[in-house]
């Protein structure tokens, strides 16, 4: 297998993006997508080898990450998601589910969602109410989950219900149930523009009945796993926006030193110089926070506060920087043949990604506070 990071570039640059321009005004990805990703190697980036997978650790996957979304962070973070959902099957599932589902998953074929948030419940997912009911012969479940990154195409749906709902967290339960399985029902694709590669859908569960076979974690241990997740997920969101900031950076620096203005290069002005500059430094930092998060996840670390500053810086950056980056071109810039109209929508998405700028401030701002003996009213 060739090493991941250079073969990340060659797919983006090759088959990434010239089609994402594509694919945004089809409103949709194509489902072989995901196999020519899997086919340039791309599979089971964090899945362990004896499993079929590459074994990467977080630190090598940043690199991965960011080369895909430099050239379509859209198309990156579904990728990334369906990865992940393969990632889980492998370290959680029992010998059945990854017979049943990682082949196929790995090679493409089929396609992965996380189903966690709800209409009600996105910040706080503690809050689910899409049910699980123990029946004899296993579960029913019902509810409506929402923003589901691939869920316009998902064949294999990661589900966070409540089991109990008087115990809050500790009746949350994991179950993985097929697309087609009766009683689970699609919506059609958010109408979101710059945005369609993320697939996003809602899902859902009209008395769609489970076997105890499509038990993944039990309750008490799904809302442990979705947390672990979300600081990896934050992680990877600095990466994503380190992705696109850096390739608007490229992009603005090679536009505006071929530009010519006023006898002269357009790079060679203060106004543009000074801005890139910024842009070059808020890169720096951002990957300095991201890579900090990913050592200590490799570690094996507490990592909630460094992701939480990794993807706050990073989102602000990216949506700042791209538009700075994009002035730069002055309107130039808006053209699809260029990346950064896109890269924009989906700098202000990671704003929303894994946790609101909000939430990551509520959770620096209470470790603030718990450092000066300082309790939360």
């Amino acid at each position: 297998m060739p090493p991941l990071k250079p073969a990340a570039h060659k797919f983006a640059e090759a088959y990434i993006a010239p089609n994402a321009a594509l694919w945004e005004k089809d409103g949709a990805v194509p489902r072989d997508a995901f196999v020519e990703a899997a086919n340039a190697g791309l599979k089971g980036i964090l899945v362990p080898s004896e499993h079929g997978g590459c074994g990467l650790g977080f630190v090598d996957a940043l690199g991965v990450l960011e080369a895909l979304a430099g050239a379509d962070a859209a198309f990156a973070f579904a990728l990334w998601v369906h990865n992940n959902v393969a990632n889980a099957v492998a370290r959680n599932g029992t010998n059945w589910h990854r017979e049943t589902y990682l082949d196929d998953m790995l090679s493409g074929r089929r396609i992965g969602a996380f189903c966690l948030t709800e209409p009600e419940a996105g910040s706080d997912a503690a809050a689910i109410s899409t049910l699980a009911e123990r029946r004899d012969d296993g579960w029913v479940l019902n509810g409506t989950k929402a923003w589901v990154t691939n869920g316009a195409s998902a064949d294999v749906l990661l589900v966070f219900a409540q089991t109990n709902p008087g115990a809050g967290v500790l009746g949350i339960a994991t179950f993985i149930v097929p697309a087609d399985r009766p009683g689970t029902h699609r919506e059609a694709a958010y109408d979101l523009p710059g945005a369609a590669a993320f697939g996003l859908s809602d899902i859902i569960f009209d008395d769609c009945k489970l076997t105890d076979d499509d038990l993944l974690l039990p309750p008490g241990e799904g809302f442990k796993a979705a947390m672990i997740g979300i600081n990896q997920a934050r992680t990877f969101v600095g990466a994503l926006c380190c992705g696109m900031l850096g390739a608007s950076l490229d992009i603005a620096l090679k536009y505006a030193g071929s530009r010519r203005a006023f006898g002269k290069s357009v790079l060679n002005f203060q106004g543009v110089q000074w801005p890139l500059a910024d842009v070059a430094t808020d890169l720096e930092a951002a990957r300095h926070l991201t890579r900090h998060a990913a050592e200590l996840l490799d570690q094996g670390k507490p990592a909630i506060i460094p992701a939480a500053h990794a993807k706050k810086f990073a989102s602000r950056a990216a949506f700042d920087g791209v538009s700075s980056c994009m002035q730069a071109m002055g309107a130039e810039g808006l053209r699809d043949k260029y990346p950064l109209s896109r890269h924009l929508v989906a700098a202000k998405m990671t704003h929303f990604l894994d946790g609101t700028t909000e939430i990551q401030n509520l959770v620096i701002a209470r470790a603030l506070m718990a450092r000066h003996g300082i309790k939360p009213e």
